[in-house]
């Protein structure tokens, strides 16, 4: 693999980012927003603009050379968090990204790689752990706990002091009111209302939401 960027390579300052389909162009938009420049993908499209090469990192010494800075933009948790952990094993730093349009509370704190995205909130006191995404004008209120590789989805809302399990998906414009707890690997379907706790492994929709089925979460 060669890699060629302008810029003094002993001090790598790239940002490379796993994955070049939606939500790696995202992350991409988000970075040019915070003023990073040198940018580029892994991808298993080889045509696609400003991929380097396929979606592994053999060649892991080459490209900590030219990239301090990682991130994985892939949608589905489980392998999202997979290749987090394997990019920090390797030692590349993977920054949280908030938007400069939207706002964090200084007291809340977000783990490695979590993500907020244009019009996001996260309030104080609230708690992401890593590879976690607050999408498009979703809100997470005060003191909330949100287990890795949540995803709350564009215009989603959860209320004060809710609990969210490891990977779980609240769907584009679904509500969640203050102190429920949701287990891991939980679906919530767009536009639901989540008025009581939901276990691990279901999927739940309307208004209120109920459950739909129950598959075994993930370990």
């Amino acid at each position: 693999m060669e890699i060629g960027h302008a810029g003094d390579v002993s001090e790598p300052s790239g940002l490379l980012i796993l994955g070049r389909g939606g939500h790696g162009r995202v992350l991409a938009e988000i970075a040019r927003d915070l003023g990073i420049t040198d940018i580029a993908w892994l991808d298993d499209d080889p045509a696609a603009s400003g991929v380097l090469g396929p979606l592994n990192l053999c060649h892991e010494q080459e490209l900590r050379r030219h990239f301090c800075r990682a991130l994985v933009g892939i949608g589905q948790a489980r392998v999202r968090l997979e290749w987090l952990v394997r990019l920090q094993q390797l030692g590349f730093a993977c920054p949280t990204f908030v938007h400069p349009s939207a706002w964090v509370s200084p007291t809340a704190q977000l783990g490695a790689g979590t993500v907020v995205m244009p019009k996001g909130a996260v309030m104080c006191g609230a708690r992401l752990e890593s590879g976690c995404i607050v999408n498009t004008a979703a809100s997470v209120d005060h003191d909330c706990l949100l287990a890795e590789g949540v995803h709350v989805c564009p215009g989603a809302h959860l209320a004060g002091g809710v609990q969210v399990g490891a990977r779980s998906w609240i769907g584009i414009g679904a509500s969640v009111i203050q102190a429920i707890r949701i287990g891991a690997d939980v679906t919530v379907g767009a536009g639901a209302a989540v008025v009581h706790d939901l276990a691990a492994g279901v999927t739940a929709v309307g208004v209120p939401a109920r459950p739909l089925f129950s598959r075994q979460p993930e370990p």
